[in-house]
């Protein structure tokens, strides 16, 4: 188990605090063997063609919250994709219960070459103050980047004395580029600044509050919830800094995506006595049954957990086992960042696909918590069995156009955008959902397979698009071996 330390000013990397890696061709379940038998080795690439960068993902945590303001510390480059996050505000915040969504507060110090010489603590002292005097933010974060980590200004510092004058919290999120080849690392960064400075000690519990660390869906857990007698406590995107803060009063932790929630759940429970739930995301029946069960043991809802489980299963099974039958034998391949790329692999499995393998931006060993029961991986392996041609990598589109030129499966499902375009030029129907919780639960399967068969019986368009597109990769590319460039 991590040890959380909320009284150091940054968070350590994935591959040092977990383990993590970027690069592995196998099987799922090699990989998993190899990370339970403490041998798993990270394989570098001697040719890279693109990689995530950590403070977008920092700001990610941090940009959706309702009262809160962003400020990038460095070029204002680096706040160049940031904009991304007021829009999916705009359109996501009505399926959250934002139903008149701000313009959100992101702001750039906008160093330049100058500052990279003599520093841009001042720039960055005079924006903190600048920003509160125009929105009047109820916290402010910093969140740092290459330039501004590399001269080694002093935003710690500078953060906590502008908070003693301002009277609200200013949180350092130190989140550089550079810092790791993990993009990841970046949720870790901006929950640790959450939690070192917004998050207060719990005073009471509130028996029916479940915190639910995810990124922007639909509210399909509040409904599920309701008939337990529970509530949802959404973390952190539309959230205030007020909610945020009580989330110590829960009295268990949920993680739609572990990858994303790993290190603030482990936080919660260390620091704030609030349990994780420590299984797989309800995605298929098979996790569904076995989260929700470790729900009403945390909760004293066993009883009322059954009776949902029974009605769930009466309401949908049907819909589920004529699913089955349209789209048994089809084959998959998933495209997504872990571990919300092994709920999809779930998904498939239980509509009776067969997913011809897996390109997954990352892997951990273990999460936080540091039990092998919420390996979500290991769980898909022992539920459905092993996947095929399964290759960690982050982001690294030459390999997948590889693979895809290769296995041609029915389907591509992926995760981030971007990603369907290259099954399309191979004609391959591809399906991207960006609402996580679009396949929760027995409703989210039904929903899935629904999707899944609507786009494999609408393909006109992609066989005719892939006629006429053109690719970038050469055919002496296109025949090589997919992994050519991974370390043996």
């Amino acid at each position: 188990m991590t040890t959380v330390n909320l009284k150091a000013a940054s968070v350590p990397v994935r591959e040092t605090r977990l383990g993590s890696i970027t690069g592995f061709t196998g099987t799922a379940e090699e990989l998993v063997g190899q990370a339970r038998k403490g041998c798993l080795k990270e394989k570098n690439r001697s040719f890279s063609q693109c990689l995530g960068c950590s403070t977008s993902n920092a700001a990610c945590t941090l940009i959706l919250i309702q009262d809160a303001a962003v400020i990038s510390h460095g070029p204002v480059g680096c706040a160049g994709c940031l904009h991304e996050y007021a829009f999916t505000y705009r359109v996501n915040g009505v399926h959250r219960n934002v139903f008149e969504p701000t313009e959100r507060r992101i702001f750039s110090t906008n160093m330049d070459e100058r500052d990279t010489v003599y520093g841009g603590v001042q720039k960055l002292e005079d924006a903190i103050h600048e920003v509160h005097r125009r929105v009047h933010p109820k916290a402010i974060f910093v969140i740092t980047t290459c330039a501004s980590g590399i001269i080694g200004d002093d935003v710690e510092t500078t953060a906590n004395e502008a908070e003693d004058e301002l009277g609200i919290p200013v949180v350092a999120v130190f989140c550089e580029g550079f810092r790791s080849k993990i993009w990841t690392s970046g949720f870790d960064a901006g929950y640790h600044g959450i939690a070192r400075k917004l998050i207060k000690k719990a005073e009471k519990k509130q028996e029916d509050l479940i915190n639910i660390v995810n990124f922007w869906g639909a509210d399909f857990i509040g409904g599920w919830f309701k008939r337990l007698g529970l509530r949802a406590n959404y973390l952190t995107p539309f959230a205030t800094v007020e909610q945020i803060a009580a989330s110590s009063e829960a009295v268990a932790t949920m993680q739609v995506c572990a990858t994303l929630g790993s290190y603030l759940g482990a936080s919660l429970e260390q620091e704030f006595g609030v349990p994780e739930i420590k299984v797989s995301p309800p995605y298929g029946i098979v996790q569904t049954q076995r989260w929700f069960r470790e729900l009403g043991r945390l909760t004293n809802r066993a009883e009322a957990v059954e009776v949902f489980l029974r009605e769930e299963e009466e309401k949908w099974l049907p819909e589920i086992e004529t699913l089955r039958e349209k789209l048994k034998g089809k084959t998959a391949y998933v495209t997504a960042g872990a571990s919300h790329g092994h709920s999809l692999l779930a998904l498939l499995r239980e509509l009776g696909m067969k997913p011809q393998g897996a390109a997954i931006f990352h892997h951990d060993p273990l999460y936080d918590n540091g039990e092998v029961a919420a390996d979500t991986l290991q769980n898909v392996v022992n539920d459905y069995g092993d996947i095929k041609h399964y290759n960690v990598c982050n982001k690294q589109e030459f390999e997948l156009v590889n693979v895809l030129n290769r296995l041609r499966p029915d389907i591509l499902l992926a995760r981030h955008g971007g990603m369907t375009l290259w099954g399309a030029k191979f004609g391959i129907p591809s399906l991207l959902i960006g609402d996580e919780h679009f396949g929760m639960g027995y409703q989210g399967l039904v929903q899935y397979g629904k999707r899944i068969l609507d786009t494999m019986e609408n393909d006109e368009f992609v066989k005719n698009f892939e006629k006429h597109a053109v690719n970038p990769y050469t055919k002496w590319w296109l025949e090589q071996d997919a992994y050519t460039f991974l370390e043996k």
